[in-house]
């Protein structure tokens, strides 16, 4: 994995590869500087005219309602929904997870997930933001651990049959994906270690 993405970055390092970082709420800067230090052109994406210039998306961690409702709100939702099924990669961090998931528990009774990955998952499982950690975690396909921070993180209750769990922490599943979603319960874009974009870069190339 870790050759692997280090050849992806090569090669989409100064390519014509768009990448989106959502806008709308939470953590998107800190997404869009680690992309920049990494050599890739990233975007934000407030618009339907921002979503239909990149290739690939992050979804960042903030709040998952208020995601949601903005996603609704400046008509990203449906336009967002139909370019995920047709294959475009996915990134989601905390919150971003759980838009992205099929089932969420503890959930508003009016939260409807985009339905990008078949997993189903807890909203702030490991606490409030006072119980937030740092843990280096062992990642299936990285050589050394990564220092995962989490912040009201949500766990994957389960995963459907198409679905690569990389990551737990407790026993809990914290990393996951498929073949164009991955989605982290901790947030990758603190860290100074890029290893988890490179991750995500590799999806789709």
């Amino acid at each position: 994995m870790e050759a692997k993405s280090i050849s992806i970055l090569k090669s989409v390092a100064g390519s014509d590869l768009h990448v989106g970082v959502l806008a709308l709420q939470g953590a998107f800067e800190s997404h869009l500087k680690i992309f920049k230090t990494m050599g890739i052109k990233a975007l934000p994406v407030r618009s339907t005219q921002d979503l239909d210039r990149v290739d690939k998306i992050v979804i960042p961690g903030g709040e998952s309602t208020a995601i949601q409702m903005l996603l609704e709100s400046n008509s990203l939702r449906q336009p967002l929904r139909e370019r995920l099924s047709n294959g475009m990669p996915v990134f989601g961090t905390c919150a971003g997870m759980i838009v992205l998931s099929k089932v969420i528990l503890d959930g508003r009774d009016d939260q409807s997930p985009l339905n990008a990955i078949d997993i189903v998952v807890r909203r702030n499982a490991f606490g409030r933001q006072i119980d937030s950690f740092e843990s280096s975690i062992d990642i299936k396909g990285l050589n050394e651990p990564f220092p995962a921070i989490f912040i009201r993180a949500p766990i994957v209750e389960s995963v459907g049959d198409n679905v690569d769990v990389y990551a737990k922490v407790d026993d809990q599943i914290v990393l996951c994906g498929n073949d164009s979603t991955l989605v982290a319960s901790f947030h990758p874009e603190l860290s100074n270690d890029t290893r988890i974009h490179e991750m995500f870069l590799s999806i789709g190339n």
